[in-house]
């Protein structure tokens, strides 16, 4: 009995393990039919209809598929920036920046390079926070902007670069205006001045669309410390190079409500107030 219940248990383990066998064969050819390898042409066509139709988290699978399938191919170098672009439109910034890097590395001496530098610009650029947050993704949009510019100084990506730099300049201007006011509302107006100052004598900074309210704050600011004549040459300063602006005449409002004198042109330069020139503001 217990020989016959042996051979029977035997019986059965064999049953079960050919029908395992039985399935995992089974499994095997289903996988085998679901994965079948594609002429590259015809992958990157499918992803290139997908970007037509602006399926871009699509299209970057889909790119990603012929670099695996045909990884040794010219289709798979296009397919590695098109991977960044489509990853790029659909806002997955760092995953984009993280296939360009890869591209460059990898084929640094392509014709696709400059594209790839400037998109990791672009990634950083389209991430600047607002002014009243940290502004290390703006430094890295700089940075990547500058890359562009020093690298493909004649091409069409540097010329766009060039204008993009001063746009963050022109963010990081308004930072230094946002902690300024900051400063000044709550009186710390040495503080205060050391912000607005950054904006006048920076020459990245001095050209930025700042630099009016930098100097109107500036004269509030000196005003309030006592400092009549440093009030007096930044008004004289901002009436030089912006005389219509809407600062300037909140400038001259308030230097008549403090019984200030206005000091004129001809009077700023005796004493040396417009003598220095640099960018826009002296």
């Amino acid at each position: 009995m217990m020989l016959r219940s042996k051979r029977m248990s035997q019986v059965l383990l064999a049953v079960a393990l050919a029908g395992s066998l039985a399935a995992c064969a089974g499994k095997a050819k289903e996988q085998r039919l679901q994965y079948q390898e594609q002429p590259v042409e015809q992958l990157y066509n499918r992803a290139a209809d997908l970007v037509d139709q602006r399926r871009w988290a699509e299209a970057a699978t889909a790119f990603e598929e012929v670099e695996r399938q045909h990884p040794y191919s010219s289709w798979a170098r296009r397919s590695m920036l098109m991977t960044a672009y489509a990853k790029y439109q659909s806002n997955q910034y760092d995953e984009a920046i993280e296939a360009s890097r890869r591209f460059i590395q990898l084929h640094p001496g392509n014709e696709g390079a400059p594209y790839a530098y400037y998109l990791v610009a672009l990634c950083n650029f389209e991430q600047i926070m607002d002014v009243g947050r940290d502004q290390k993704t703006t430094e890295l949009t700089l940075d990547a902007l500058n890359d562009v510019v020093r690298r493909f100084p004649q091409s069409d990506y540097a010329r766009d670069a060039r204008l993009k730099i001063d746009m963050t300049y022109d963010q990081l201007a308004g930072k230094e205006m946002e902690v300024g006011r900051f400063y000044l509302n709550r009186e710390q107006h040495l503080s205060a001045v050391n912000r607005f100052r950054k904006v006048i004598d920076d020459p990245h900074l001095q050209t930025t669309s700042h630099v009016p309210e930098a100097l109107h704050r500036l004269v509030e600011a000196y005003l309030s410390l006592g400092l009549v004549e440093e009030a007096q040459k930044s008004a004289a300063i901002l009436g030089y190079n912006f005389p219509g602006d809407k600062w300037y005449e909140r400038t001259y409002a308030l230097m008549g409500e403090r019984g200030v004198a206005v000091v004129g042109e001809p009077e700023a330069r005796r004493r040396g107030w417009l003598s220095r020139t640099l960018g826009r503001v002296f």
